[in-house]
């Protein structure tokens, strides 16, 4: 985390534009943590990736949210059309018009947490293999600038998430589509985060996938279901609730569960406010405990 941090530090002066990744079915929580921070006032194209995994409704309203952000445009591609990983390129071009005329490069400085398809577009827009790919988190280990025939320099550094995750639906969301290795996920606790949503938010596509009829209120309830709808039975005839959480993960990861959302802009304001709520209880806590080990300091120095 520090040596990427140091070195996307000293990369930024030397960049003209900085192109963020994000995964369209979490593009909240699929934010380079650090980008905020280190852009000052450099342009930022947040590309959704992964476009035909995530509701379209949704990611029409994310792109129009992200953009209020100063200096900033967005796009939604899917790597499965090279002519849409491509607009990278011509929004580039459109930013710095007068590049290509006067023979000069831009350098771009492409970010994005793990697994969120960075290295895969990379390859795209050089129409070569230069970075490493795999359908798991922490591939791009080292930093490297690969200039494509465009006129575009890309320097790409390896993935960063969250140094801390105050929100903890954040870290449910980065576990149910692959930004963190699955050996340190305990998928039955992120299944019920997901199954709960998806109850309240995307029922009709519960309802077909597992022929469920009536979804039941409670999360365990319904996971029971699927396991049982699934096969996924222990002796005696219980219900296997790991193996099941393991299939609702893959089946929300591979798409067929259907074009889903993990998140949206006014549910993340209301976790927002819910952090800053919590973290100044804890802030007013630590106080008072500071002030109650003083006072017994000076109690006892009597």
């Amino acid at each position: 985390m520090h040596k990427a941090r140091k070195q996307i530090e000293e990369i930024i002066p030397k960049t003209d534009i900085i192109v963020e990744i994000l995964d369209a079915r979490i593009p909240f929580s699929s934010k380079n943590p650090l980008i905020r921070h280190l852009r000052k006032d450099k342009s930022v194209i947040k590309v959704l990736n992964k476009r035909d995994l995530a509701d379209p409704a949704m990611t029409a309203l994310w792109l129009k949210h992200l953009e209020k952000e100063q200096g900033t445009k967005t796009m939604a591609i899917t790597t499965t059309q090279i002519t849409e990983v491509n607009k990278i390129i011509d929004l580039c071009h459109s930013i710095f018009p007068n590049r290509r005329k006067i023979g000069k490069h831009i350098h771009a400085l492409i970010v994005g947490i793990p697994n969120v398809g960075k290295s895969t577009i990379i390859n795209m827009l050089a129409r070569r293999v230069v970075a490493k790919t795999g359908n798991e988190p922490a591939i791009t280990r080292q930093q490297q600038r690969v200039k494509l025939e465009s006129g575009i320099v890309l320097s790409d550094t390896p993935g960063i998430l969250w140094p801390k995750l105050e929100n903890p639906n954040t870290g449910y969301r980065l576990a149910a589509t692959g930004a963190v290795k699955d050996t340190v996920v305990e998928y039955d606790e992120v299944a019920f985060y997901i199954v709960e949503y998806l109850a309240n938010t995307y029922p009709d596509l519960l309802r077909k996938r597992y022929h469920i009829e009536r979804l039941p209120d409670n999360a365990i309830e319904l996971m029971g279901m699927i396991g049982q709808k699934r096969g996924c039975l222990r002796s005696g005839g219980r219900i296997d609730l790991s193996k099941a959480s393991r299939i609702l993960i893959n089946e929300l990861r591979n798409g067929v569960l259907g074009l889903i959302t993990l998140e949206y802009p006014d549910i993340i304001n209301k976790e927002l406010l819910k952090v800053e709520e919590t973290m100044a209880v804890e802030a007013d806590k630590q106080i008072r405990r500071k002030k109650e080990r003083r006072q017994r300091y000076l109690k006892n120095k009597r």
